[in-house]
């Protein structure tokens, strides 16, 4: 069911793209996906997280940003940090997946969590982490993908609607390097 084409985006690729991947963390937003921002939230919050907290780790080269194109528009994107710490070389960090709320239910969440995976795989990573809103739309994903529920932390985020501070799961998996 997947009809989308994967690529990964070099910072000048996002950059040239940057109006639909913030039109995609805007969608996702008010859509109540709980990504670290809350309502009301513009596209130009949204660019400016692009421009200052994505594009230069990609231009380091500490981050991978894969983008699910989809009927000629960006329809998701995840970002793989690799990053890490001396001691940890062995670990990334899974962040921001993002399917815009046209593009759901076409297995575009999976396809780009299983090329991060692969991606991970060929950078000799054997450790993935991640964390999510406990109960968000994700959570089921990333556990019929082998991600285990390390534990709950609760009153982590604000809600995006409301002052209710809402719990999160931290996840992880072990895949083959």
């Amino acid at each position: 069911m997947i009809t989308a084409a994967i690529t990964a985006f070099s910072c000048q690729d996002a950059q040239t793209h940057l109006p639909e991947l913030a039109e995609l963390l805007h969608a996702c937003v008010h859509d109540g996906a709980s990504i670290s921002f809350v309502l009301p939230f513009s596209l130009t919050e949204a660019e400016t997280f692009w421009t200052t907290k994505v594009f230069p780790s990609l231009r380091a080269g500490g981050t991978i940003l894969l983008i699910a194109e989809a009927d000629g528009r960006v329809a998701g994107s995840v970002q793989l940090d690799h990053d890490t710490p001396p001691n940890q070389p062995h670990r990334a960090e899974v962040r921001k997946l993002l399917v815009h709320p046209d593009f759901r239910r076409r297995g575009i969440g999976k396809a780009l969590m299983a090329d991060l995976e692969h991606r991970a795989q060929e950078m000799g990573r054997s450790l993935l982490t991640l964390d999510t809103r406990t109960g968000d739309k994700a959570e089921p994903l990333y556990a019929s993908m082998g991600y285990e529920t390390a534990g709950i932390i609760p009153d982590f985020c604000r809600d995006t609607v409301s002052d209710r501070l809402d719990p999160t799961t931290i996840m992880y998996k072990a895949i083959r390097a």
